[in-house]
């Protein structure tokens, strides 16, 4: 008998799969447990084996579209009755209720309507655009290529932050003498760890009308890698060492670069850090990772004079910024958590 295999729910809530690769090729034997197809979820890529083995009969899903849990993405097995061609399976229209209803009182379809939103949601913009008389086109310009991948993720994520989160960011000056610079992110994250047990509010989540103050300290390290910014999350970094923080960092990095991380390890962080390294930069205010209410960055350690004791000498000066989500922290507790985290690394 045939085997129609769906896109499976990958846990942490996930509503839809991107299909990054396909392993395999149709009318290809497999065995059970073969590599099948990498799915891109919206933290990281997956490598998922054949449940079944078989000939490959149909792939119904191409490289790079976007669908929810339970689509149909292969048939595997012999004797397998024709399938549908990719492009004939069915796909939701996506749109909020606010678009929904732009739609329906200019008496647009939105089965008919093309979208650009992320993760091809419609627009309001697409709605009235289709409510429009059409005109002529212009010439197209460039190279064009779908956003796919990390990419898509990214323009996703930012999105939602631009839109979803009042931001504010705070900037102060921090002295960085007492801090081997060698095991920077790691020392940040252990100052950052125990500022957050002083401001809860920091540490916590936007749950509709609730405020959700969490108990751990899981932070996430921004890492830049060919693919895009990925955010691996160090555990524990209230109780671990320097040391050990500083082997997990390097370990993150690593498998991010690599493209190993497994999922669990881009879920779940509670607060992120992240620091401008050899890209330099005076200071950055960088967006909050959504669904987290703040995140802190470090920007470029250079030697600078600065006034001691009324006396003009050089040191390792830097800038520490805190971007907060002013819907759940005020500035002041805000600007109190950054001078708690300066005051730890300059104590050293």
């Amino acid at each position: 008998m045939p085997y129609e295999f769906k896109l499976p729910d990958l846990g942490e809530g996930l509503t839809e799969g991107e299909i990054a690769r396909w392993l395999v090729t149709e009318g290809q034997e497999i065995g059970e447990d073969d590599p099948l197809v990498e799915v891109q979820t919206d933290k990281t890529t997956v490598e998922i084996p054949s449940p079944a083995a078989g000939r490959v009969a149909r792939i119904l899903v191409g490289e790079g579209e976007v669908v929810p849990v339970g689509t149909v993405l292969v048939v595997i097995g012999d004797g397998a009755a024709p399938a549908p061609a990719p492009a004939q399976v069915e796909r939701p229209v996506r749109a909020t209720p606010l678009v929904r209803r732009i739609a329906q009182e200019l008496g647009v379809d939105l089965e008919t309507v093309a979208a650009t939103g992320p993760g091809g949601r419609i627009t309001e913009d697409d709605v009235r655009r289709a409510a429009r008389p059409s005109a002529p086109s212009a010439p197209s310009e460039g190279r064009r290529e779908p956003l796919r991948g990390v990419r898509r993720l990214i323009v996703e994520h930012m999105t939602r932050a631009h839109r979803e989160v009042p931001a504010v960011t705070w900037v102060e000056e921090c002295d960085f003498s007492a801090v081997d610079l060698r095991r920077l992110v790691p020392t940040v994250l252990k100052a950052a760890a125990a500022a957050l047990q002083e401001f809860p509010e920091l540490n916590a989540r936007l749950d509709g009308g609730e405020i959700v103050y969490l108990d751990r300290y899981d932070i996430g390290v921004a890492v830049q890698t060919e693919q895009g910014l990925v955010v691996p999350v160090v555990r524990d970094c209230d109780s671990r060492s320097v040391d050990e923080l500083a082997a997990e960092v390097e370990r993150l990095a690593e498998a991010a670069r690599a493209g190993a991380l497994a999922p669990e390890e881009l879920r779940g962080s509670t607060f992120t850090v992240t620091s401008a390294g050899k890209l330099a930069g005076l200071f950055q205010t960088p967006l909050v990772n959504h669904p987290e209410v703040a995140i802190l960055s470090i920007g470029r350690v250079a030697e600078r004079p600065v006034v001691r004791d009324g006396e003009v000498v050089v040191r390792p000066l830097g800038y520490v910024s805190v971007t907060f989500d002013h819907r759940v922290v005020d500035g002041a507790r805000a600007a109190a958590f950054g001078l708690s985290v300066i005051e730890k690394l300059e104590r050293g």
